[in-house]
């Protein structure tokens, strides 16, 4: 274990003209230069010389500031200058994130990088399959960014090994330590060769922090761009209190104006909610929480992300795992509860030294929790009283009003009948199923039409339409033919004989049609739903 040595801050440095006049190589710079990158931010200027020279770097700052590239850049230039060749099973660098979207900001920052020195780089979290990250791996990597609770899982079955690591990256090392990620992260750098250089960013230095910069850090060098609690100055912040029937009104207003807003919820059941209320209130949004699947996340993330969605209700999640640009709104709808989390949120906005507003929503009775936050972290927001109708609406959310009508919601009595239609003669009459011994089982689609096997479904594709299975069953072979109501009268459940035949006999069991299944065209789109094959394969049971 490195020994505490005392830490060595340094004031910012004026901004290098160039980044090759810091010591990146000029392939790096090229790529940075296409991507309209020329001038490097103040952390950059402060820590690159001490990173590209191998030294154990602190940097904190506060989200927003340039971060990534201050440790992408020395990481990248040491591995090309090293060449030390990639092994299986054994990443030659590490980048360790809180958050799958803070893994998947950092790839995509990083991949144009990695392409221009031949290096290749993988990225490990949860949520998603595993095989193919441990093909991955097995494959060799260079730089593996990674969420520690995946990796963890894969070394403890014998995929990775973090024994060639040359250099580790903890970003936002605050946020792991928020999230009780210090155990795990502890363990994954135990592994981690003692001489290897170590780079921690973070935007707080609180006491679990402190523990890995005593504990991983050898005589670091710390940089230190701003205060930890320093707002952006070009934020501007606002508190409106509002009564507690006007906050979805006074959120649609804010949400339905243009440009990008982030809304922040504290709990991912509130998450949900707000945006099936912004939805109907005419404003389109998507959620961004830790229960949704991975798919629904990058999806969720990449249309607000493109600007074909421009609302996005999160939970705070999404305060350190979004690194989106033009965000010019961030709203609390729900304050947070301590300094830090607002800061982090708030830092979704006024990105780069772009401009930005940030509005806090509190009811009377949150008065004093809202104002003991914004007095620890250092902001002395406008505070106003608004109705939906307030002028000072217009003024935070610039830009006339857009809403788009939501579809229309049945009404329950519409709907009831439609599901019991749509049943069919007891759940299993969409499409008929042919198969020979046993349960007429399902077969693989051999790709011709949408419900057909080697095992052939023949049907209208409606739930509630008719259909046939025929084969031997369990006692013999027997019919169902159905297009009736779930819910309609049955024939006596004679189980061996007569209408309804289940085992045997040759009996067929019949359902009369409802009203609504008479009236549906076979095969309408109206008709059909995703659980119509499912219905198929039950059967009639």
């Amino acid at each position: 274990m490195a020994a505490r040595r005392p830490h060595t801050t340094l004031s910012p440095a004026q901004p290098a003209a160039t980044f090759t006049g810091l010591g990146v190589p000029a392939a790096l710079a090229a790529v940075l230069a296409e991507r309209g990158i020329d001038t490097p931010f103040p952390i950059q200027t402060a820590t690159l010389p001490d990173s590209l020279a191998g030294r154990d770097v602190l940097g904190r700052g506060r989200t927003g500031s340039g971060k990534t590239y201050a440790f992408l850049l020395p990481m990248l230039a040491r591995l090309a200058a090293s060449n030390t060749p990639r092994r299986p099973g054994r990443p030659r660098a590490l980048i360790l994130a809180p958050t799958r979207e803070l893994v998947g900001q950092i790839t995509e920052s990083l991949a144009p990088l990695a392409k221009a020195l031949k290096l290749r780089t993988m990225t490990v979290f949860g949520g998603v399959a595993p095989r193919p990250q441990i093909n991955g791996l097995r494959a060799g990597v260079d730089i593996l960014v990674a969420c520690p609770g995946r990796l963890a899982d894969h070394m403890g079955e014998g995929h990775a090994n973090l024994d060639a690591v040359e250099i580790t990256v903890l970003d936002e090392a605050d946020h792991m330590a928020d999230l009780g990620f210090l155990p795990v992260v502890r363990r994954l750098l135990d592994t981690t060769p003692k001489g290897g250089q170590r780079l921690l960013f973070s935007a707080t230095l609180d006491s679990g922090v402190d523990t890995l910069v005593r504990r991983y850090l050898s005589n670091p060098v710390t940089h230190s761009v701003d205060s930890a609690q320093s707002p952006v100055t070009a934020m501007t912040h606002h508190v409106l209190q509002v009564r507690a029937e006007h906050r979805l009104p006074v959120l649609a207003d804010l949400t339905a104006a243009p440009g990008r807003t982030v809304v922040f919820t504290r709990t991912k059941r509130g998450a949900t909610k707000l945006t099936k209320q912004l939805i109907a209130s005419g404003v389109p949004a998507v959620e961004l929480h830790g229960n949704l699947g991975q798919s629904a996340r990058t999806r969720n993330l990449g249309a607000f992300a493109e600007g074909r969605i421009r609302t996005l209700v999160a939970t705070d999640i999404a305060a350190r795992g979004i690194h989106v640009d033009d965000v010019t709104l961030v709203v609390h709808a729900d304050p947070p509860m301590e300094h830090k989390a607002y800061l982090h949120r708030s830092g979704r906005t006024a990105r780069a030294g772009a401009a930005g507003t940030v509005v806090t929503l509190m009811t009377a009775d949150q008065a004093a929790d809202v104002r003991d936050l914004t007095r620890k972290a250092g902001i002395s927001p406008q505070l106003t009283k608004v109705t939906p109708e307030h002028p000072l609406l217009a003024q935070l959310a610039v830009g006339e009003r857009c809403y788009v009508t939501p579809p229309p919601t049945p009404a329950p009595s519409e709907r009831q009948p439609a599901r019991r239609a749509a049943a069919g003669g007891g759940r299993g009459a969409a499409g008929g199923r042919r198969g020979s011994g046993g349960r007429a089982s399902a077969t693989p689609r051999n790709g011709s039409a949408p419900d057909e096997g080697s095992g052939t479904r023949e049907g209208s594709g409606q739930r509630g339409g008719s259909g046939q299975r025929t084969g031997s069953g369990r006692g013999g072979s027997g019919q169902r033919t159905g297009s009736g109501q779930r819910g309609g009268p049955r024939p006596a459940k004679d189980a061996d004989a007569g209408t309804g035949t289940r085992r045997g006999g040759s009996g067929a069991r019949r359902a009369p049609a409802s009203p609504a299944a008479a009236a549906t065209p076979a095969g309408s789109a109206a008709s059909f739903s995703a659980k119509s094959r499912a219905g198929a394969r039950r059967g009639g049971r």
